[in-house]
């Protein structure tokens, strides 16, 4: 039974994992990455969409990145949502393509990074541990209703833990690189 309810939080774990990996890709390194931008909130259509669902995004050089709409008629708007979005990006509008340089970043600007990048971390691990709270919630009422035994709750609360350590860990591990990334120079 304590099995079903582990399996039960996993899905929400992985979805945890899955908006830290997108936090962190929108952290800016010394590369330009497609990430940084692709999650742009653009006015357009009558309502807002990702810059993702509307154009094609690359980075042809390190500190450059080309946005190429879908839909010509729509340049202009992504051009004004990139430029109010982000900071220290500028935006050159070519007609069909927008060009986004990338700056480098100078040690201010890095430790600042990776402070965002803590706070992420650390929201990450707020959203592991609630979902180890519920999921230990679910194995007690359980077991006062009888639907568990003690020991196997308590062997729950172990397999448990092991499950929510290696969420942990994977923070951990994927935090370390991206900080070891903003801050190579």
């Amino acid at each position: 039974m304590y099995k079903e309810i582990i399996n039960r939080i996993k899905p929400e774990l992985e979805k945890a994992m899955a908006h830290f990996k997108e936090e962190m890709g929108a952290l800016r390194t010394g590369r330009a990455t497609p990430a940084l931008i692709e999650t742009v909130e653009v006015e357009c259509y009558g309502n807002r969409s990702q810059l993702r669902e509307l154009a094609a995004i690359n980075a042809p050089e390190p500190r450059l990145l080309t946005v190429q709409p879908w839909d010509k008629s729509i340049v202009k708007e992504i051009e004004k949502a990139i430029s109010q979005s982000r900071s220290g990006l500028s935006v050159v509008n070519n007609g069909d393509i927008l060009r986004v340089s990338v700056p480098s970043l100078n040690e201010e600007t890095r430790k600042e990074l990776v402070r965002n990048l803590k706070q992420k971390m650390e929201d990450a691990r707020i959203a592991v541990r609630g979902a180890r709270e519920k999921a230990w919630k679910e194995m007690q009422d359980g077991e006062r209703s009888g639907v568990i035994r003690e020991d196997d709750k308590f062997r729950g609360k172990e397999e448990l833990q092991k499950t929510i350590d290696d969420f942990n860990k994977k923070i951990d591990e994927q935090g370390e690189a991206k900080e070891k990334e903003i801050m190579t120079v």
